[in-house]
């Protein structure tokens, strides 16, 4: 029987991933006639392969150019002109705010007006979601280098698809059952579901981010840990965790890191998101919603203390019908991050 052969493709969705992957182990993407990678990870021999091809440009988002004085034209984000003596390091230093207070200037940088913005914004969705710094040199080139992934966009994640499930007895939930669900592209994210679950009724729930430094070593840096205990003890007569792995706000552990070197400089949460290339906050919640559809449920009590999971449920078709507060794990040592969560990302009482 005729196979169509499409059916042997990768799909957006596929190649995507496979970009992403590339990138982290710095290999360059092509979109749209773009030859790009990630300024984190370019090797320098690549960016020399790269030069060889014409003139480098450094794209990084609207927030990094604001730190480094240099103009965005194209809103979002600002193409840099690399200089043609521009190595490895004046890319990770242009990139990377470690040494932002040590070594302030970085500039004058030229920035274009001119040309399509759009690969450029690929670019940066694509290390962006490969948790890399978002900061993407590349070059126009008519000619692709062979074996390198070539992508129209940056396509969101596939499908979720449930993958197993299994009883689970808990310290704090009591007797559940863990749901392991997949992405397409191969990210992984749990739901905990413990006691028993009305499926017709509200059922009271909480969409915990993954925090390795919270939940694990029990970082005295953030609440995580707490609200996640506090959550599975309050789901044992009946509830969801849902464990999300969208660690630092979206913006992986290692960015993370970055973020807590500059909150030891002095800046705050926010300010050392936006000084990494970032917004407040990086994740992507419809994922929730994805997860409860697949578990049968519709209407949910929210363990929350953040309107933005409130919205996006709601605006994904989950009914909240209540709001419910988790207010645990405030120190000194967390108590300015609380608070700029409350100023600044409006987190409620």
């Amino acid at each position: 029987m005729f196979q169509d052969p499409t059916v042997l493709t990768p799909t957006p969705t596929e190649l995507a991933a496979r970009a992403r992957a590339d990138l982290r182990s710095g290999l360059p993407v092509a979109t749209r006639g773009m030859l790009m990678a990630a300024a984190e990870t370019v090797s320098a021999g690549r960016l020399a392969g790269m030069r060889d091809l014409g003139p480098l440009v450094l794209a990084i988002t609207d927030r990094r150019a604001a730190t480094l004085k240099a103009r965005a034209y194209d809103g979002d984000l600002a193409r840099v002109v690399v200089p043609g003596d521009a190595d490895v390091a004046w890319l990770r230093a242009v990139a990377d705010p470690a040494d932002d207070l040590r070594a302030p200037m970085k500039g004058p940088l030229a920035t274009l007006r001119d040309g399509d913005a759009g690969p450029w914004r690929t670019g940066l969705a694509l290390a962006k979601a490969a948790q890399l710094l978002p900061a993407m040199v590349g070059v126009e080139t008519p000619t692709l280098p062979e074996g390198i992934t070539v992508l129209d966009r940056a396509a969101g994640a596939g499908p979720l698809a449930g993958v197993a499930a299994a009883r689970l007895p808990m310290a704090l939930a009591g007797a559940g059952r863990l749901h392991v669900f997949r992405e397409g592209g191969g990210e992984e994210h749990y739901a905990v579901e413990a006691g028993t679950v009305d499926r017709a009724a509200p059922v009271l729930v909480r969409l915990h981010s993954a925090c390795f430094t919270g939940d694990v070593l029990g970082s005295l840096k953030c609440d995580c840990g707490p609200q996640l205990h506090a959550a599975l003890g309050a789901i044992r007569d009946g509830g969801v965790v849902l464990y999300l792995n969208q660690e630092g706000r979206g913006i992986g552990l290692a960015n993370k890191m970055r973020a807590y070197d500059l909150q030891d400089q002095g800046f705050d949460t926010v300010e050392a998101n936006h000084r990494l290339g970032f917004e407040d906050d990086e994740r992507d919640f419809r994922l929730g919603a994805g997860l409860l559809r697949k578990l049968g449920i519709g209407k949910i009590k929210l363990m929350t203390n953040n309107p933005r999971k409130i919205q996006m449920m709601q605006d994904q078709g989950i009914d909240v019908v209540e709001r419910v507060p988790l207010h645990v794990g405030r120190g000194p040592e967390n108590a300015g991050y609380l608070d700029v969560k409350r100023t600044k990302s409006g987190h409620l009482e």
